[in-house]
């Protein structure tokens, strides 16, 4: 329902924050990761999920869309809930958990709270072979997410070429041009590469 809220943080403590947009304060629950990576700036954005249970509609946010991914796929694992996700993304990292569950590393999955054997075995059998054809996790190698780099890949599209094509030529001019690249340079150095 809600795919992000950007807005102004007026509060943040560890478990929650909350961000006022439009005039509204959305309570967002967030893991230890999110909490880190969200600066103490007024201004932020927080990606979000929104769990409706029949006697509550619980707002999760993160940091980035490749937390959130994770989160998601975590999730969709018999015995694991939210609650349960967010303690796996609190108490070590997405990249350390994606990596636990494409190399099958059962001992440092068990070692978060609430996840026994027959979960952490769950887990590697369900989502390694998904998180594997993401490549070789999507956390491990995540895009680089900027706003010029957005708009270079919308025109990118726009121009008939392929989107994941388009995204892995951008990544790479993002990694050698740095990040500070006008749109339009963007797009002439992919142009040359596609």
């Amino acid at each position: 329902m809600f795919e992000y809220i950007d807005g102004r943080l007026t509060f943040k403590c560890p478990t929650y924050v909350i961000v006022e947009a439009g005039g509204i304060g959305y309570h967002i629950n967030i893991s230890l990761n999110t909490y880190s990576n969200l600066g103490d700036d007024e201004r932020c954005k927080v990606y979000t999920w929104l769990h409706v249970k029949e006697d509550a509609h619980t707002l999760y946010g993160f940091a980035d869309e490749g937390e959130r991914r994770l989160f998601l796929h975590l999730i969709s694992v018999s015995g694991i809930g939210p609650g349960t996700g967010r303690m796996m993304l609190s108490s070590i990292t997405p990249v350390e958990i994606q990596s636990a569950i494409v190399t099958g590393d059962l001992p440092l999955i068990q070692r978060i709270k609430g996840i026994g054997a027959k979960t952490a075995q769950r887990l590697v059998l369900e989502l390694q072979d998904k998180l594997k054809k993401e490549g070789q996790g999507s956390l491990i190698a995540a895009p680089l997410r900027t706003t010029a780099r957005e708009e270079a890949l919308s025109a990118l599209i726009m121009l008939g070429f392929a989107k994941p094509a388009s995204e892995k030529v951008l990544d790479n001019v993002i990694k050698t041009g740095g990040l500070e690249l006008p749109v339009e340079q963007m797009i002439k150095l992919a142009l040359k590469n596609l």
